[in-house]
């Protein structure tokens, strides 16, 4: 049963890089909002007098805590309706429709097995959800890899604060990876974030690990495929399309 839809404010809004902003909101009843990481929200935005085309889901970028508050990150799409209002008409103290959480892209309970979440670009908001919140309730897990690809150093969304982390993390790793950058610095990697999860497995990583991919269509389709032929079973895939 889908949640009724409910007024949220826009806190603050951060300008994350170039083409991408945090934007930070909270219910305006006061309510807890509860959600499970890995889950989105549904905004209906101002922008079409038909309501299916108004509405837009995005990932949960935060994770849930004993308050009305959640995080989106949101990049802005050249020509797309939904972002351009959000980019250009939205600021600190607009009040939006939404509806959620909804989504089944979440993990199991407990967590048995390694774990490769595979992103680019805004793909990266479920799994910052879900890393934060196994880190903060210090939630027993196995190897977790975030594969994090972008195109340049600019790009790479909430990197410093993986990277540290990582350095406190027992089993944490993370490996950003830069398709059109030239310089390697440390602990990047050049290319796309395929290569990155094919290197891994290459070198040993478990075959029972499960694998969870957040992006856009064709890099989505590309993993699966890639995993596929790699031998691993399509019942430790899961996805999540963007657009």
């Amino acid at each position: 049963m889908l949640q009724p839809w409910q007024d949220a404010v826009v806190t603050k809004i951060v300008q994350e890089t170039p083409t991408t902003k945090r934007f930070f909101m909270a219910l305006t009843s006061g309510q807890l909002f509860d959600f499970t990481p890995g889950q989105f929200v549904t905004l209906d935005l101002p922008i079409h007098e038909q309501k299916n085309k108004r509405w837009r889901s995005y990932s949960i970028a935060s994770a849930p805590g004993n308050n009305s508050e959640f995080e989106l990150v949101i990049v802005h799409l050249e020509g797309g309706l939904g972002t351009t209002y959000l980019f250009n008409e939205v600021a600190v103290g607009t009040t939006l429709l939404m509806r959620g959480p909804q989504g089944v892209f979440i993990l199991p309970k407990p967590i048995t097995t390694d774990l490769y979440f595979i992103c680019t670009g805004t793909g990266v908001a479920p799994f910052r959800s879900m890393i934060i919140d196994m880190h903060q309730k210090k939630t027993p897990h196995q190897n977790i890899h975030l594969l994090f690809g972008c195109r340049q150093y600019t790009d790479a969304l909430y990197g410093e604060a993986f990277k540290a982390l990582a350095a406190v993390e027992p089993q944490f790793f993370y490996h950003p990876s830069f398709s059109r950058e030239t310089e390697i610095r440390e602990g990047a990697q050049l290319g796309y974030v395929h290569a990155t999860y094919k290197k891994l497995l290459a070198s040993g990583a478990s075959k029972d690990a499960h694998f969870y991919i957040c992006g856009w269509k064709n890099m989505v389709d590309e993993a699966r495929t890639t995993l596929a032929d790699l031998g691993i079973p399509k019942t430790q895939i899961h996805f999540e399309l963007y657009g």
